[in-house]
């Protein structure tokens, strides 16, 4: 009677967590305080409150992280944010930088 060995090969599959991006606004003399508060409300869904603060941080200081993504959500934000400060007159400006 032959007797049979089942060897069992574990693979062994490691799933990564995709890079994350940083999107940073930068501070420009043109674009109002304002439309920088509906940018961060509209595009990158904070709330009022926080848009007002990250908008006076941006003012002080010259530039802001503004959210951290995966690398395609961060440039579609950055081109929906350059698309809507160009329909407004604004030149408004967000960089990407990995996390």
């Amino acid at each position: 009677m032959a007797t049979r060995t089942s060897k069992r090969t574990k693979i062994s599959e490691e799933i990564k967590e995709p890079k994350l991006y940083k999107v940073i606004m930068h501070n420009d003399d043109i674009t109002t305080m304002d439309f920088v508060v509906k940018v961060l409300i509209e595009i990158f869904n904070k709330p009022p409150y926080e848009a007002i603060e990250i908008m006076l941080f941006i003012h002080n200081n010259g530039q802001a992280i503004v959210g951290k993504y995966i690398f395609d959500i961060a440039m579609t934000k950055i081109e929906e944010t350059h698309n809507l400060a160009r329909e407004n007159g604004f030149p408004l400006k967000c960089t990407i930088e990995e996390d």
